[in-house]
């Protein structure tokens, strides 16, 4: 190709020169849809990783029965006043399977001024059954759920490893939605790590959150410290058999029956291997 010039000249046309590619900016590349950063994860392990071996030595049973590929929902019963089995679980995984955890929170914790904000740096997301269907189904990946929901941290001393009831259910349909299995995970030393001594519900209906606690901690580290230090209780996780469902995925609704009896199934089964491992603790400290 050719341009005519004014003195009639013929001269090669250039061709305007391309813009090279964006260069992706670091700060945002290494951050996901949901807001989980693998740099500040990194960091949260490296950090974490003392209190893990050395101040909870946390010891499990059957982490291979996890699968190292694919989707699959996992479940644990939930406790302490700020709840210590959440970052247990995911680092425990992280660490021994090198796959990502994504865990689901209440919208009232994510909402928090810094804290919601880094809980997303390190793999929380919102508790919603879309969240949770597309990051099963759509990305493959681990979600860490707690289907007694607040009451399980709410529990008081004289409560402690009595499971709730796992709402109506919804983990159960989400799973079978996603066509992934549930992979339930019995966790001992999390109500000792921060019991509860008495609650002041008055004070919480004012605040708008579902309970206000008086923590052992609390007595002994003070009001403030109480809420970060945790006791030193030792930490035994087993998890239990996959379960599948024998039912296609994505179809608009699925029975309501069988949802519950699934859900419950699971419930009583985890309830069961807790008091075996509690009927096998010799001491709360040292396991």
């Amino acid at each position: 190709m050719a341009n005519l010039t004014r003195r009639g000249e013929l001269v090669p046309l250039r061709r305007p020169e391309e813009a090279p590619p964006p260069t992706a900016d670091p700060r945002l590349s290494d951050v996901d849809d949901w807001g989980r950063s693998e740099h500040m994860r990194e960091i949260a392990r490296t950090l974490y990783d003392p209190i893990y071996q050395h101040w909870f030595r946390a010891e499990w049973e059957g982490l291979g029965k996890i699968p190292t590929d694919g989707g699959a929902l996992i479940v644990a019963n939930h406790a302490a006043a700020i709840p210590s089995d959440a970052p247990v679980i995911m680092h425990g995984i992280e660490k021994e399977l090198r796959r990502p955890v994504y865990g689901l929170a209440d919208h009232i914790f994510k909402a928090m001024p810094v804290v919601g904000t880094m809980w997303s740096r390190v793999g929380g997301v919102a508790a919603h059954p879309e969240n949770a269907y597309r990051l099963l189904r759509e990305e493959q990946q681990l979600v860490l759920v707690f289907p007694e929901g607040s009451k399980g941290p709410g529990k008081t001393l004289n409560e402690r490893y009595q499971l709730r009831r796992f709402g109506r259910g919804g983990f159960v349909e989400i799973a079978m939605r996603a066509g992934v299995p549930v992979v339930p995970i019995a966790v001992v030393g999390a109500e000792e790590s921060m019991p509860i001594l008495f609650k002041v519900p008055g004070l919480a209906r004012m605040m708008g959150i579902p309970y206000l606690p008086i923590t052992a901690n609390m007595l002994l580290f003070g009001p403030l410290l109480g809420l970060i230090a945790y006791l030193p209780a030792k930490f035994r996780l087993k998890v239990l058999d996959p379960v599948h469902f024998d039912v296609p995925p994505d179809q608009e609704r699925y029975s309501r029956s069988r949802v519950m009896d699934a859900a419950e199934d699971i419930r009583q089964s985890l309830q069961e291997t807790l008091y075996e491992m509690l009927r096998d603790r010799r001491s709360v400290w040292f396991g």
